[in-house]
């Protein structure tokens, strides 16, 4: 403990300044009259957005619901210029929410959690930072995304490398200048999706490390006018309805009917209207099953292959950027601008590492099994530790000194994504357990904050101390969101969901695959129910 002088009491701490983290301070303090301090490791607002700014970072939800839906002062304030905003437009929208609900006099910034632990004698949650100063509190938010522990893959002779390197999760607020270089991107999952284009247009020459390839659509970004914006917004009570109440959290509606039921001719000409309008709604606005049955997800992965082939003109580099290993959206489903035309240019190769794997970075480049690659830059563009990984970095320490990485290593427990038996008053804003990254984020944030802040509230109003799920309600939480994975075709691919990019880390599928409408309904019945399956003492 340091110093009595460095100790910060406070009724809230929450942990991160992104979405989750700048409405989960409005809420406490300005609807539930709370004091509350906000941490955060960056130097201003924006979460994720704060910290990826690699070359062609952007949304892949469209804008008109990528932002925050609580406030109509909000969204009548705000227009955004694009239908899928880029990284620097998202992180002005954080920072005007910031500014507008007057959040930043209750953050800390540079401040970045060390550890979190449970003081039993006193209820409370003493937190201590990088600054020094540590804080205390009756109840701990973690706000913390699900993507925001950058994954550098531990390569042999990485750090003997003479040129520069860099991970996309952890961008230089400068920017880096790829002209005349030649530049090596390890990765492409969408963030690779998104960052080969840009920097292949600047590059010397590119060369894209690929493990999978990725099936992915056209997002067809295009300006977006004022008038467009009076009518989306005339109509929002419905955006609002729809998002809240479909299964990912977009305001799509599916075909009901069946992808088999339709002649080959048909069922194309649908996947032509849905490719040529773009983005998710490709997967969640189009036949129901596409995730539930394999033959059906077989014509739309089909259907992708085809326009792959149809656009790359090189018909072996085609067949490399063909995914056939798993069904499509069992990955995180990117949405891309010109990336498979990247691969027409001169100065673009495709290096398949499946077939010669990386054996090490050399000082000059990176040595695959068949042979070596002279680079001046390396760009990681490896993802995450996902889900888990911002949790556990934080040292988090509950009841009877209970480690969470000790409690987690066999895989997260939790029930409902919002709290882990154990660890009283710490709340989990799109843990793992909840919906969370198969959604929307902004919905399932939204959904979380407000359900934490109604949970706190009736703390607060009953003179209650402390609130934990029952082992029992967690063990069946768990139990639950195994079985709902096992349904339809998720579990068939090696991917993040599971954790499966990070070496050692337990396989388990880590969010909830039940839907957002029917978790959400899970959520209110359980509040309604005096927090069934909860631990409440006085």
């Amino acid at each position: 403990m340091t110093k009595s002088q460095d100790l910060q009491t406070h009724d809230v701490i929450v942990v991160g300044a992104g979405f989750s983290g700048l409405y989960m301070v409005s809420r406490a303090r300005d609807t539930l009259g709370l004091d509350v301090i906000g941490l955060e490791a960056g130097s201003g607002p924006g979460g994720t957005w704060y910290w990826n700014r690699y070359p062609g970072a952007r949304c892949d939800s469209e804008s008109f619901y990528y932002c925050y839906a609580f406030s109509d002062q909000l969204l009548a304030e705000w227009d955004w210029t694009a239908r899928y905003p880029g990284q620097p437009e998202i992180l002005r929208y954080l920072e005007y929410v910031a500014d507008r609900l007057d959040l930043r006099r209750s953050f800390c910034f540079d401040t970045a959690v060390v550890a979190a632990t449970w003081d039993q004698g006193g209820n409370r949650w003493v937190v201590e930072t990088s600054g020094g100063t540590t804080y205390a509190a009756r109840y701990l938010v973690t706000a913390v995304g699900c993507l925001s522990a950058a994954n550098v893959p531990d390569i042999p002779g990485r750090d003997d490398f003479l040129g520069e390197w860099y991970h996309t999760g952890r961008w230089p607020t400068e920017g880096v200048d790829f002209t005349g270089k030649r530049v090596a991107q390890i990765g492409t999952g969408s963030t690779g999706i998104q960052a080969a284009p840009v920097i292949a247009k600047d590059a010397e020459h590119l060369f894209v490390f690929q493990r999978t390839p990725n099936y992915t659509v056209p997002a067809r970004d295009r300006p977006m006018s004022r008038e467009e914006w009076v009518g989306i917004k005339s109509n929002y009570d419905e955006v609002r309805r729809l998002t809240r109440e479909s299964f990912a959290g977009f305001p799509y509606t599916p075909s009901p009917r069946s992808a088999l039921e339709l002649s080959a001719d048909e069922r194309n000409q649908i996947y032509e209207g849905l490719w040529a309008e773009g983005g998710f709604k490709f997967l969640w606005g189009g036949f129901y099953d596409l995730l539930l049955n394999e033959e059906a997800n077989d014509t739309a992965a089909e259907f992708i292959r085809e326009k792959i082939r149809a656009v790359v003109k090189d018909p072996e580099v085609a067949e490399r950027l063909c995914p056939t290993d798993h069904p499509y959206g069992s990955k995180r489903p990117p949405i891309d601008t010109d990336y498979y035309t990247t691969f027409n240019r001169d100065n673009v190769t495709l290096v398949d590492i499946r077939e010669a794997p990386i054996t090490k970075i050399t000082p000059t480049g990176i040595e695959t099994e068949d042979g070596h690659y002279e680079v001046d830059v390396i760009v990681f563009a490896t993802g995450f530790d996902a889900m888990t990984g911002p949790l556990l970095r934080m040292n988090i320490t509950g009841r009877d000194g209970l480690a969470l990485k000790d409690k987690w290593a066999d895989g997260p427990r939790s029930y409902l994504g919002l709290q882990v038996a154990g660890f009283p008053n710490m709340f989990t804003i799109t843990g793992p357990g909840s919906p969370s990254v198969l959604t929307n984020m902004p919905t399932s944030i939204e959904q979380h904050v407000e359900w934490i802040g109604d949970c706190i509230d009736h703390l607060e109003q009953g003179h209650q101390t402390t609130i934990e799920p029952s082992v029992e309600a967690e063990e069946a939480w768990v139990a639950h969101v195994a079985e709902m994975s096992s349904v339809g075709l998720f579990n068939r691919a090696n991917s993040w969901y599971l954790g499966a990019n990070i070496p050692g880390k337990k396989r388990i599928f880590m969010p909830y695959v039940g839907g957002l409408s029917n978790y959400r309904a899970r959520c209110g019945e359980i509040a309604a129910n005096g927090y069934e399956g909860f631990l409440i003492s006085a």
